[in-house]
């Protein structure tokens, strides 16, 4: 069994990935994966890991039938011995809460997973003056990192993506160009909204608004603009992951109905005491 299909285990009985889509790339690529524990049965089957991307904060899977032996207290000790100090908690689940607790984690950042189900069809956009809303074309490709690394730049993750990780997604059997909306002014990309379907469930997988064209409903039209092709997909449920302190995104999605649903949650160590030193000058 791979690390992959332990993951696929592990979702499958708690309704949640324990990996971020990151991670499952990095994995199926073999680049920028690290797997840093690894605990398998006498015959090699793999019970637990403990993988990250980069620098990324650490995931822990253990295997369903495995649980509650101690694996997993046991690959979280050994990894904040070895310097480790974040943990992402998929789901934020009762156990892992639990786990998080006796090891004396402090919960640092809160990434809600909101949910739309339709009652019938969204609301048209409202464009804003001078803006055009077109489907993507492969010439948009360098525009749409250009524009996704401003309007990211302070997001651990998403900020990242470069045409690489770009390329690598539109690579997914979920990837339709007719889904990806931009979002134009005077000849120039301000802003983009890819959608994804996946499992017959819809999602805003990323809305990114030049920081240059924020605040004047830019961010809404596109989002709507995205339910609308869902919809229109006959989709029932839509999806999205967004920041727990990001008011005006959650404001946009709130007013467009969407709701709490899921949170991951992500875990920190408070880092060692530094020894006090004095200075003779």
């Amino acid at each position: 069994m791979s690390l992959l299909e332990l993951a696929d285990r592990a979702a499958a009985a708690d309704g949640v990935d324990p990996f971020n889509e990151a991670t499952r790339f990095a994995l199926r690529d073999r680049a920028r994966a690290r797997v840093l524990v690894q605990q398998s049965t006498r015959d090699g089957a793999i019970v637990a890991a403990a993988c990250a991307t980069g620098d990324a904060p650490v995931e822990i899977v253990v295997d369903p039938e495995h649980r509650r032996a101690g694996i997993g207290r046991r690959i979280l000790d050994e990894l904040l011995a070895d310097g480790e100090q974040q943990f992402w908690a998929h789901g934020d689940l009762p156990a892992a809460q639990a786990l998080a607790a006796a090891a004396g984690l402090s919960p640092a950042r809160t990434l809600l997973v909101l949910r739309l189900t339709f009652d019938g069809a969204p609301e048209a956009e409202r464009v804003p003056a001078g803006v055009t809303l077109r489907t993507y074309t492969p010439e948009d490709a360098d525009a749409i990192v250009a524009v996704n690394a401003r309007a990211f730049a302070h997001h651990p993750e998403q900020g990242a993506m470069d045409r690489t990780d770009l390329d690598r997604r539109m690579t997914s059997d979920w990837f339709d160009p007719e889904g990806l909306f931009v979002a134009e002014r005077e000849g120039r990309v301000i802003g983009f909204h890819w959608t994804k379907v996946e499992d017959g469930i819809g999602e805003v997988y990323v809305v990114g608004i030049d920081p240059d064209a924020q605040g004047g409903g830019l961010g809404t039209a596109l989002t709507a603009r995205g339910l609308r092709h869902l919809f229109e997909l006959g989709l029932p449920i839509v999806d999205l992951y967004v920041e727990g302190d990001n008011a005006p995104a959650l404001t946009v999605y709130r007013n467009l109905g969407f709701q709490d649903w899921k949170r991951d949650t992500l875990y920190t160590a408070a880092p060692a005491a530094t020894p006090a030193h004095t200075h003779d000058r």
